[in-house]
């Protein structure tokens, strides 16, 4: 009789084993142990469940506890780990059968309604790392037992505070948990616990403390708060402190602090004075209280701020200082700032505040520095900020701004030193006369129309403007003479042009940008102190000798940054680099320089970026260059070098990201050495004389299988001055050339293309599973394409032309989903193109000089003829079978 009883259970076991092998081909299945699957169902009994939320807990319905609702097992040992029972509508008592679950780490039962006292056996569950017994109508006093929950690291038993009533007679038994990191005992009487805060800073690990309305009414100063320094929500909130009590200092000094809750208390007093401490705060409410202090002027230098409140206080004093930079702010700035009359900063950079600048912002006469820089904000700038008589600095650069901006607009600031206002459309129309009231520092007009010359009332601001940008203004003629010692001058893309007498300035770092004008003749001599020169697409002239080895002086110049591409430059480049130790950036490209690399090149341990391109150089590639080990770039296309590519690229420039050898005289085999360049991103060695085999450690190009971002100022970005100037790249991909900049941190390329190169294409280079563009065409490979060249998902770009590749074309080509060019003419490819939505957008062009047959080719596959097989994601199927033998066994 027993054996019969069992015998539906068994079958219920079998089939649930039939089931687990058939959906995950013999992949591991949960099935919780017996024992544990009855303390449940104990449980269960022991509960009021009205809303029948537990009716998944029947071994009729499965067997297996691993699938009721709210039960979690684990994955390797099949024990019940967690039990989430929130919001189940549950009553009655509470078994102490949970006892026997002894891997259980987290319980949740709060928000149903338990009527009873939180039983003291939980505090046995001491394998417990969560519990949670929020709202869930416990009452009266909270045991102790709970103190022996050493693994917790949550902690909720926070009540209503209009409902049930739960109080401690002290907290002793929390500084028994060591890990805890959450507690939260909001509406939770703590009126006996007169030790609360000598226990709470026992706590090394503490988070998030919630004692919200806990009728606390007393606390203790400290002068260590070492242990609880972690903390990073504190919500004291409601609470009943005893009269005349201030904020204890201590709370300002938790330096990872980010919410803070002080409200609906009866502290007094001034807020405290602080600086170095609490830098992190996003929130904060001092509301409901009884301050009666000036705000502190802390609180306007809080960079991450994002909620304050101090509502229902009696503070005194007007607001100075507002500083809300670099937050996410939206919305359209409203009229009532003008009625801040006091202010004297306002800083919003860096927001996505949008809409016109408010008209009565002319009546904050108090302001000193207005900053509304990196926003949206759109329409005319206000007239009425002319009347800002107090007004130092303003930066509104980086908007939308339009229109107009006439002598009204700075009528009365006879104290401006500094004006951003670059990246706006902007258009300044002043009388030919103006003599502005101020004497600037700092004048940013980048992107304004300012007319064909430079009007006079930037003249009247010579003898104390050190930072000057006129750029792509639509000035033209000559520039003045005075503006050639001014610290920092940006009159790039303009149409200026005639002679550059020596750029020099004393005491003081220069920075000059002067691309894309018309200058033109020699190259100007430099001071010693420049350090950043653009002076590329020009029309320069002559030689460099005189430009970089001056021979009237064996100094070293501090120049980092110089660009001279673009021009008209001739005559062998000097041999004279060991006076330019520092530079990091050095572009001469697209001149008509001819003769040998210098071997001084090597003295430029700083560089990191190199362009030769488009010009006559011949020779080898110096072996000095090993020295410049911090290169991410060199980009020497399109001259005349011959010899191998050296091997010492692959051991000592192991940062390079960028090499770009295209369109010279080079020959011999490509090193394996080259593979040692795993930050490699893009490799053109095309249009040479190259041959041998592919190495088959192009595998080792991780950088290319490596998925990257855009953020930051990576290698690939120079900071210069207040800008950034980011690399830029031309990369030859799907049949043209482009130029990346922007986006360069994100292109990957390999061009081998019109070598002489020979074997097969090794699999391992379809492990680079982030190559965005691959060309191997004009070689001669042989072989067949590799099978798993559709693991390459993201190339864009792929040309196989032009070699004597044979075989199929991979089913793999399917998955190429980002595939918009393909090239894979004139090669002895067979059978069938593979169909694919992304195939068919190519035309026949991609395919002909082949055997091939199918879409686009008007050529026809007849149906017994090769390549009709169909692809099921592997020819391999075993992988996929069921093991029926383990099947039948357990049916036996």
């Amino acid at each position: 009789m027993a054996l019969q009883m069992m015998m539906p259970n068994l079958k219920s076991l079998s089939l649930l084993l039939i089931f687990c092998m058939i959906s995950s081909k013999l992949s591991y299945c949960n099935i919780c142990p017996e024992i544990e699957k009855e303390v449940l169902l104990n449980f269960k009994e022991s509960l009021k469940d009205p809303s029948n939320m537990l009716s998944s807990w029947n071994s009729s319905v499965d067997v297996n506890c691993c699938n009721w609702k709210g039960v979690v097992c684990d994955s390797i040992t099949d024990h019940v780990r967690q039990l989430h029972l929130q919001f189940s509508g549950l009553g009655g008592k509470i078994d102490p059968s949970l006892l026997h679950l002894k891997n259980l780490r987290y319980l949740d039962l709060s928000q149903n309604n338990f009527e009873q006292t939180i039983p003291s056996f939980i505090g046995s569950l001491t394998s417990l790392e969560y519990l949670n017994l929020s709202h869930a109508g416990f009452y009266g006093t909270v045991p102790h037992s709970i103190g022996n929950l050493s693994n917790i690291h949550t902690l909720n038993l926070e009540i209503n505070y209009y409902g049930s009533q739960l109080d401690v007679s002290s907290l002793e038994w929390v500084s028994e948990l060591s890990q805890l990191e959450q507690l939260n005992m909001n509406s939770v009487s703590l009126s006996r616990a007169a030790n609360w805060l000598q226990v709470i800073n026992t706590l090394p690990s503490l988070v998030e403390l919630h004692f919200s309305h806990c009728s606390l009414n007393f606390m203790a100063s400290l002068s260590d708060i070492n242990n609880v320094t972690s903390l990073t929500n504190l919500d004291l909130s409601g609470n009943n402190f005893q009269p005349n009590l201030t904020i204890p200092k201590w709370i300002f000094q938790l330096s990872n602090l980010i919410y803070l809750d002080l409200s609906d208390n009866f502290f007094e007093g001034p807020i405290p004075s602080i600086t170095n401490y609490t830098t992190k705060l996003k929130h904060i409410d001092l509301s409901l209280n009884q301050f009666n202090s000036t705000i502190s002027d802390w609180l306007y230098s809080m960079k991450d701020l994002e909620f304050v409140s101090m509502g229902h206080n009696t503070i005194q004093g007007a607001l100075e200082f507002l500083y809300l930079w670099k937050n996410q702010l939206f919305g359209n700035l409203t009229g009532q700032f003008g009625e801040f009359k006091s202010l004297k900063t306002l800083h919003l950079v860096g927001n996505l505040l949008s809409g016109s600048i408010p008209t009565n912002i002319g009546n904050i006469t108090s302001l000193q520095r207005l900053v509304l820089a990196g926003n949206k904000f759109t329409g005319n700038l206000p007239e009425s900020v002319g009347q800002l008589s107090n007004l130092e600095f303003i930066s509104i650069r980086n908007n939308k701004l339009e229109g107009v901006v006439s002598e009204s607009h700075f009528a009365n600031l006879t104290k401006l030193e500094m004006l951003y206002g670059s990246d706006n459309n902007l258009t300044l129309i002043v009388s030919p006369n103006w003599i502005p009231p101020f004497k600037l520092t700092t004048l940013l007009l980048r992107s304004w129309n300012i007319g064909s010359q430079i009007p006079k009332c930037i003249d009247t601001q010579k003898n104390k403007i050190e930072n000057l940008d006129l750029s792509s203004t639509g000035i033209s003629r000559n520039v003045p003479i005075w503006m050639w010692d001014v610290q920092f001058l940006n009159l790039s893309h303009n149409q200026l042009h005639g002679n550059i007498p020596i750029v020099e300035i004393s005491g003081y770092a220069q920075f000059v940008y002067l691309s894309y004008n018309v200058f033109n003749g020699a190259l100007p001599r430099i001071a010693a102190n420049v350090r950043e020169l653009d002076l590329s697409s020009n029309s320069f002239s002559r030689g460099l000798s005189r430009f970089l080895c001056d021979t009237m002086t064996n100094e070293t110049y501090s120049l980092q940054f110089l660009h001279l591409g673009g021009n008209q430059l001739s005559g062998e480049i000097p041999d004279c680099w060991m006076k330019w130790p520092l530079l990091t950036y050095l572009n001469l490209g697209n001149n008509k320089l001819p003769g040998t690399i210098p071997n001084s090149i090597g003295f430029l341990a700083e560089l990191r970026s190199l362009n030769l391109r488009n010009n006559e150089i011949s020779g080898q590639i110096p072996f000095s260059m090993r020295n410049c080990t911090k290169l991410v770039k060199i980009d020497l296309a399109n001259n005349d070098l011959n010899g191998k590519i050296p091997t010492w690229m692959g051991t000592s420039l192991v940062n390079l990201w960028i090499l770009i050898l295209r369109s010279n005289k080079l020959s011999g085999e490509i090193s394996s050495d080259l593979c040692r360049l795993n930050s490699l991103k893009i490799l053109d060695v095309s249009d040479n004389g190259l041959y041998g085999i592919m190495p088959r450690c192009v595998g080792n190009f991780t950088s290319m299988a490596t998925k990257r971002s855009l953020s930051g100022f990576g290698e690939l970005d120079f900071e210069i001055y207040d800008m950034v100037f980011r690399e830029s790249a031309t990369v030859s991909t799907k049949g043209s050339e482009y130029q990346y900049d922007t986006i360069l941190a994100l292109v990957t390329n390999i061009d081998l293309s019109n070598n002489n190169l020979s074997g097969d294409i090794p699999n391992e280079l379809t492990s680079l599973v982030e190559l965005r563009s691959l060309n191997l065409s004009g070689n001669h490979f042989t072989g067949l394409i590799p099978q798993t060249i559709g693991y390459t998902k993201q190339l864009e770009s792929l040309d196989l032309s032009r070699n004597s590749l044979s075989g199929e074309m991979p089913n793999s080509f399917r998955a190429m989903s980002t595939l918009n060019y393909l090239n894979v003419s004139y090669n002895h490819l067979t059978s069938r193109i593979p169909e694919s939505t992304q195939l068919r957008g190519f035309d026949n062009s991609s395919f002909i000089g082949n055997d091939l047959c199918g879409f686009p080719l008007t050529r026809n596959c007849s149906f017994s003829g090769p390549n009709k097989r169909e692809d099921n994601g592997s020819d391999d199927k075993s992988s996929s079978k069921i093991e029926w033998f383990y099947i039948f066994l357990s049916l036996r």
